[in-house]
């Protein structure tokens, strides 16, 4: 499944999510996070239900995913996630400028996973931690400004 079919992206706030589609994302989050990355970690926060979330699709199928968190006057970007066979056809980039554009001049931050920084760098993004580790993956907190 690359990226050569226009991707279908719908946004959902929790109380609005099918629970097919529910299932999907909690399972298609499951798969990269824990089960890829070898990550046991508490998926479900308790921060879904304030969240915004994208599903993106591609021929049907769930082929990306992030959610968006109202945070202390700004918004938090998590859980990022795109289909082994779609990575590197520029599908998380396209994600994150649907996600920037849903709330514009907004200043966005981010828990990156560390070897992903150069690729939030190109999105504006900068480091704001020092690395650290979280359940086993290295991560860094990173932040976009935007405005004057």
């Amino acid at each position: 499944m690359l990226v050569k079919r226009q991707p279908i992206c719908a946004w959902y706030r929790f109380d609005d999510i099918p629970a097919p589609l529910l299932y999907d994302v909690l399972r298609f989050r499951q798969a990269i996070f824990v089960v890829e990355q070898a990550s046991p970690y508490e998926d479900l926060d308790g921060k879904d239900q304030a969240a915004e979330h994208l599903v993106v699709r591609i021929d049907g199928a769930l082929a990306g995913y992030l959610r968006l968190i109202p945070e202390n006057g700004r918004t938090r970007i998590g859980r990022v996630a795109v289909v082994p066979a779609c990575r590197g056809h520029g599908l998380a980039r396209r994600m994150m400028e649907t996600a920037f554009a849903r709330h514009p001049g907004a200043t966005v931050a981010i828990s990156a996973q560390a070897y992903l920084a150069p690729f939030y760098a190109t999105l504006g993004f900068t480091a704001v931690s020092s690395e650290y580790d979280d359940t086993g993956v290295p991560h860094i907190d990173m932040v976009r400004a935007t405005g004057p």
